[in-house]
């Protein structure tokens, strides 16, 4: 594991200790965007613009972060969730981009412990129609090796060559017939909507304003350089003064890149992928399974959620409206039909608990395949001092905020050293999954979803016992979650919260429509909107999951 030495561990988590929770108002990050003058202004409240802007508060510069939607929206809440190197990537003959991923997932699992868990992933060894048969199997063990050597040594345990038994033990619904053995390495997975949360939050722990439901509409320009942005947020119009304008909007650059009429932009391809969430009964398995996909050059995943099981991804060239992207009928039979290939299950279609589908930003022209695209990022500076960022993967987004912030100290004319390798985050300093975790119940559930800051949502209890009340049926999510998320995690409506301060729009999506009265009586009694907007955050969160739904299922209606 990657480790400070240990006085400055020490001051570090001292410095990350809070005794009162972070609280975000709306109102006074408005107020500075007004009145301040930026260094940064950070365009995207994904993953990357999440890290810049941390990295930049880190190094003592004032930075603005503005969201149009919520953070982690897009991208960053619909990805696979895995912390990873890549053995794809390895494959494709990318040994450095695996080797620089394993050193930062091993990052992660250290400055957000509480939020980057292990992930064992089984491979098995089938006869026939498999990811790979047994004439390969010594092949993909040399691969393993590789990765192991690349990096994976960090995690602190190496791949392991498994029985027909010990992979039926892992998982007993693979069908045993075509089954020789198997494979097993460990990489890590995170909730990465609360992953990109935590790193927006950290950053205005550390002065960063922040604001969601903030859409930049115009970058601003005196003599030819770049000075700020117009963003539109609650009806009204703001000017934000910046030396410098950083755009990271992912996928989104396709539409809106900000840059001069006639300047050159990154070629941007997004790339459709769709996750569904079926009942974990209907798997068993204990971790992440590898699953060959019928007629197609493309492995998926199974990975275990509590008592749900996500079920993905694909891969395909996505030219439609990137704000309104949507698993279908012919995709969930897809994953659905590769499950039961290699599986003795039956899921049927109406069995599907929720989905979710975004877009991966890769950096790439038209033509080939996209699973065939490195994974690479880029960062330009135009003339007049605009920097944009795109691409790259979720493992990899502290280094490229790293780089994007250097570059935007380029413009700046100014040099001040990176210090986001060995920071914390909010709830990390301090904090030990190993025994959170052993101790179950609702201590583990808080824990691996706030870490130190568990605290204070138990404070939440103390002072009102009727917060203990879960908030969507079956899933271990509680009433105080939502008053946490409204006062100190800048939740603004219901989508807001069972989507990404939650999952369970995915998780149990008929039954968080059922809870969103509740949840919007909270908010309402915690941010004061009219009974008129309570009633319209509830038809249009109820609209917008029968809407998924019918897509899903196919209703041409």
């Amino acid at each position: 594991m990657v480790g400070l030495p240990a006085r400055k561990a020490d001051r570090a988590r001292e410095r990350m200790t809070l005794v009162e929770p972070l609280r975000l108002d709306r109102s006074e990050s408005k107020e500075k965007l007004r009145t301040e003058r930026y260094d940064m202004v950070i365009v995207g409240g994904g993953i990357t613009g999440a890290y810049a802007a941390m990295d930049a508060a880190l190094r003592g510069y004032k930075v603005a972060l503005l969201e149009k939607g919520d953070f982690a929206e897009g991208t960053s809440s619909k990805s696979s969730k895995m912390i990873h190197g890549g053995l794809r990537y390895i494959e494709q003959g990318n040994l450095p981009l695996v080797r620089h991923s394993l050193l930062e997932r091993q990052r992660l699992r250290r400055n957000a412990r509480h939020l980057v868990q292990r992930l064992p992933f089984l491979f098995p060894v089938l006869s026939v129609d498999g990811v790979f048969d047994r004439r390969l199997a010594a092949g993909f063990e040399s691969l393993l090796w590789t990765y192991d050597l690349a990096g994976g040594w960090r995690e602190g345990i190496l791949h392991q060559k498994l029985s027909k038994n010990e992979v039926l033990a892992h998982c007993p619904t693979f069908k045993a017939e075509n089954l020789d053995g198997g494979f097993m390495y460990y990489d890590a997975r995170a909730d990465d909507a609360r992953l990109t949360l935590t790193i927006a939050r950290t950053a205005a722990f550390h002065g960063a304003t922040i604001l969601n439901g903030a859409k930049v509409t115009d970058v601003r320009r005196e003599g030819g350089k770049v000075a700020g942005v117009v963003v539109e947020t609650d009806g009204a119009s703001i000017d934000v003064r910046g030396r410098a304008v950083v755009i990271a909007v992912g996928s989104w650059l396709r539409d809106w890149d900000g840059t001069k009429p006639g300047t050159d932009v990154p070629n941007i391809r997004p790339a459709k992928g769709v996750h569904v969430a079926v009942p974990w009964v209907k798997i068993q398995n204990d971790c992440t399974v590898t699953i060959p996909v019928p007629g197609r050059n493309r492995r998926a995943t199974i990975t275990r959620w509590g008592d749900t099981a996500y079920l993905g991804t694909t891969d395909e060239d996505y030219q439609g409206d990137l704000d309104d992207v949507h698993c279908t009928r012919d995709e969930l039979d897809f994953l659905l039909d590769g499950a039961q290939v290699a599986l003795n299950t039956e899921i049927k279609p109406e069995e599907a608990l929720g989905s979710i589908a975004g877009t991966r930003p890769l950096v790439a022209p038209p033509g080939g395949k996209t699973i065939e695209v490195k994974r690479n990022h880029e960062i330009r500076t135009d003339a007049d001092g605009l920097i944009t960022v795109v691409g790259g993967k979720l493992t990899t987004a502290r280094h490229m905020a790293e780089q994007t912030v250097d570059a935007a100290q380029k413009v700046l004319g100014e040099r001040r050293r990176v210090r986001t390798k060995d920071a914390y985050l909010l709830g990390s300093a301090g904090y030990d999954p190993e025994a959170v975790v052993a101790s179950g119940g609702m201590r583990a559930h808080f824990g691996e979803r706030y870490g130190t800051e568990a605290a204070f949502l138990g404070q939440l209890i103390a002072d009102d016992p009727s917060l203990s009340a879960p908030l969507v049926a079956g899933l271990p999510y509680l009433e105080a979650e939502v008053v946490y998320a409204a006062r100190h995690e800048m939740a603004r409506n219901v989508d807001d919260v069972l989507a990404r301060r939650t999952r369970s729009r995915i998780q149990a999506r008929d039954a968080s429509a059922e809870a969103a009265p509740r949840v919007a009586a909270l908010l309402q009694r915690e941010l004061g909107f009219s009974d008129i907007e309570r009633d319209a955050q509830v038809s249009g969160y109820r609209a917008a999951v029968a809407k998924e739904k019918a897509i899903l299922m196919g209703d041409k209606a």
